[in-house]
């Protein structure tokens, strides 16, 4: 298993659109990807779990992967959730 901690730095958090991408990275990866802070915890399989964890910028999530290529799956959820996301792109 590996843990990570992520600060989430995008000016409106984790919205509809960056929960799209999360979700849409992670979809079948054929193991357990959580995610966690004050607000609970759930996996990336589904937006509406990840909206309900309220992630505001700022906030710290903890990220627990377990499965195929764990390190490099957690570097990559670090990485989206510290993400500026610029939606629409310019």
């Amino acid at each position: 298993m590996q843990q990570r901690r992520a600060t989430i730095v995008n000016a409106l958090g984790i919205h509809c659109r960056p929960s799209a991408v999360i979700v849409k990275e992670f979809t079948g990866y054929p193991g357990t990807v959580l995610l966690k802070n004050e607000h609970g915890s759930c996996d990336v399989s589904s937006i509406m779990q990840l909206l309900s964890l309220e992630m505001h910028q700022g906030d710290e999530v903890e990220i627990e992967i377990e499965g195929e290529n764990e390190a490099a799956m957690a570097d990559r959820m670090v990485e989206l959730l510290e993400t500026h996301f610029d939606f629409p792109p310019e």
